[in-house]
């Protein structure tokens, strides 16, 4: 950390990490996050993929079955956490090959509904990052070929009603709102090098579904902080940010980041 960001850090043996201009950041396993149920407006989050990322905390080849239970154990968090209202935005792939070809987006959305989520819609989020393929199968053969989709997914629930109970202040434009309400979302992934973690997504996806989903002044959570993208997408448009990583490491991160792009703003 540099000196202008130590101040602003918690107490390490405190699981409360860093807290200022409605940013709080918690580093701790979203399942023990000691935060008030019922409180979250919305949840924006991608979870570990379990496609053997190299992360520094977590493990990122648990055995598929292993893989939804650990689903389910933050779903269910996520779910007591949220308002009854609460919007839950969760990017995730539609499917794996790595270590077996699994049902990824059919078996997390199941698994969701299972834990008392109601399912809305699904965004259909295009990379297009078809070009970076470098396995077919059998090539040129009906023998075994690989059918690879170049999309993730962005699921959106709610925990008891949809439609907002309190009336808020939206910032959404007339052209966002047309485009964006269409469920097949075209941009660039994020650099890992630029950004130095091994699985961030850009600030166009939480910018997206906050402006969408949340009122200003609303507060977000981001149990996979990461890299605090989340969490820059809220400091920008106004919303408060919670966020939880289990890793310092990029708990640090995102604060360099947050404070980063406060001095942009300022």
């Amino acid at each position: 950390m540099t000196a202008d960001n130590s101040a602003q850090i918690i107490d390490k043996n405190d699981t409360l990490f860093y807290n200022e201009d409605n940013i709080s950041i918690y580093n701790t396993d979203i399942c023990a996050l000691d935060y008030p149920d019922n409180s979250i407006d919305l949840i924006v989050t991608s979870p570990p993929y379990n496609v053997d990322i190299p992360y520094t905390s977590n493990n990122d080849s648990l055995d598929y079955q292993n893989y939804l239970q650990f689903s389910r154990k933050w779903f269910t968090k996520c779910y007591h956490l949220a308002k009854d209202d609460g919007r839950f935005c969760v990017n995730i792939p539609l499917d794996k090959n790595k270590g077996g070809h699994n049902s990824v987006y059919a078996d997390l959305v199941n698994i969701a509904k299972m834990v008392g989520w109601q399912y809305f819609s699904t965004i259909v989020w295009n990379e297009g990052n078809i070009s970076r393929r470098t396995a077919w199968g059998s090539w040129l053969s009906a023998s075994a070929p690989y059918v690879i989709a170049p999309v993730e997914m962005i699921v959106i629930f709610y925990k008891k009603q949809w439609k907002k109970q309190n009336k808020g202040e939206s910032d959404i434009s007339r052209d966002d709102f047309m485009s964006w309400t269409n469920g097949v979302w075209v941009f660039n992934g994020e650099s890992k090098k630029r950004i130095g973690h091994p699985a961030p997504f850009p600030i166009e996806l939480p910018k997206r579904c906050i402006q969408l989903f949340s009122y200003v002044g609303d507060t977000v959570l981001d149990p996979f902080l990461g890299s605090g993208t989340t969490a820059l997408a809220c400091k920008k448009f106004g919303r408060k940010a919670i966020g939880v990583d289990l890793d310092a490491g990029y708990c640090d991160l995102a604060v360099r980041r947050i404070n980063k792009i406060t001095k942009v703003l300022l």
